[in-house]
């Protein structure tokens, strides 16, 4: 099978891992790749933004499945493009991408469908005004969104009306996440236990898999700013049998078929950002694709076939028993350049202990490769992914940081703190 792989971080690798261990005859493309996906895929450099060049090239090279991993293409509409041509997909519609790609849609959508979320009220940019005197009024800590999509570092926890005010003006008047912020999504904020949950759907049918919590802030104890995600592990013990229920009968099968309704059946992965409250499950947010760091480490606790899972989706008829649960647990923490989320530099040689082990997976994020050496080329450069085969997450934890140790480049940062809340 001929696949083609969209993007260049952590989650792509992860993916691309994944299906090379479980057929190394797969003849993998990526577009672009990294520095690490090079050993296991052709990387190939393609205008993402040209549709029609993407399109030839699966055409050219009889590519059997293209897997969407970021979110900028399915916003953009490039799952559309492939499938008008033919070319089975997965990854959602762009119709079905604005609940990432709009959260004023997607809160409206919840609001529909009786999905329990925080409550809310959105501002465009010319109601600046009404916002502000809404801020006023309100009661804090209060949570502002960029509607638009900001690469995960949109969302902001005022604990004051000062801050908050601040907040609005950076993204209404200063445009700090461009035009993402014309339209601002102010919400209660939630208190409880967070974690993520990727459901994989053909739109009427569904497989869950293993649920995970994500370390989105900066700091340690979760301190600091947001970025795309420090690290993250799986499964989630708080999350039972019952739970998962609560999950699926208040916030999976209302919000599939409000899509539908909307014209905007989902083909992919929904990623369900959920919290758990006294008074329940409630979403945070959805976005339209698996999340990273979260994949990275959800993708070692399934066996079976996952590109059968991946293509009977694309093709509409999912077929929930390709794979399953196999009893391990798993972190993955980021190592990141020294000055992210905000800016850093690149350029530097990584060295020390590279290579993937039966219980110890390194994911390249933010890498390329020159002259054979491999250099840092982002904010998240690897992933550390520690698995333990008992579901012991403590020895998932030792065998991540434990790798780490004997890995390094200039200004090398990462939390020491990932699986804190777990164990």
């Amino acid at each position: 099978m001929k696949i083609l792989i969209i993007g260049s971080g952590g989650r792509e690798h992860a993916i691309a891992l994944k299906l090379h261990e479980e057929n190394n005859q797969f003849e993998l493309y990526i577009s672009p790749g990294n520095g690490g996906t090079e050993t296991i895929c052709k990387n190939i450099d393609l205008d993402l933004n040209n549709h029609q060049e993407v399109t030839e090239f699966c055409k050219n090279s009889k590519i059997d499945l293209v897997i969407i991993g970021p979110e900028q293409p399915l916003v953009d509409g490039l799952a559309d493009y492939l499938r008008n041509n033919y070319i089975l997909v997965f990854g959602p519609s762009k119709n079905a991408a604005r609940i990432e790609g709009d959260k004023e849609f997607a809160k409206n959508l919840m609001a529909s469908y009786n999905i329990p979320t925080a409550s809310f009220k959105s501002f465009k940019k010319e109601d600046y005004q009404n916002a502000v005197n809404y801020l006023k009024k309100s009661n804090y800590p209060i949570v502002l969104k960029a509607s638009g999509l900001a690469a995960g570092k949109g969302v902001i926890i005022a604990t004051s009306f000062e801050e908050a005010n601040l907040a609005l003006t950076e993204m209404m008047k200063n445009s700090v996440f461009g035009s993402a912020g014309d339209t601002v999504v102010i919400e209660d904020f939630l208190e409880g236990e967070e974690l993520s949950v990727f459901v994989v759907t053909d739109g009427k049918n569904y497989f869950i898999l293993p649920p995970s919590q994500d370390h989105k802030r900066i700091g340690e104890g979760d301190t600091g700013k947001n970025t795309g995600g420090m690290g993250a592990y799986s499964p989630v013990k708080f999350v039972n049998y019952h739970l998962i229920n609560e999950i699926e009968k208040n916030v999976i099968v209302p919000t599939l078929n409000g899509l539908k309704i909307n014209n905007s059946e989902f083909n992919g992965c929904l990623y369900c950002g959920l919290i758990k409250t006294k008074e329940g499950i409630k979403v945070i947010e959805f976005n339209c694709r698996f999340g990273d760091p979260e994949i990275q480490a959800v993708l070692q606790l399934i066996d079976g076939s996952f590109s059968e899972l991946l293509l009977s989706t694309a093709k509409g008829n999912i077929n929930k028993n390709s794979v399953h649960y196999n009893g391990k647990s798993s972190i993955c923490v980021v190592a990141a350049s020294g000055g992210y989320p905000d800016s850093y530099e690149k350029g530097y040689e990584i060295n020390g202990v590279l290579n993937n082990e039966q219980n110890l997976k390194i994911i390249h994020a933010g890498t390329k490769k020159i002259n054979n050496k491999i250099i840092t080329n982002g904010g998240r450069v690897l992933n550390i992914v520690g698995i333990s085969s008992n579901n012991d997450l403590s020895h998932s934890k030792t065998i991540a940081y434990d790798a780490l140790s004997k890995i390094n480049f200039e200004k090398m940062y990462f939390r020491k703190d990932i699986g804190y809340k777990a164990l």
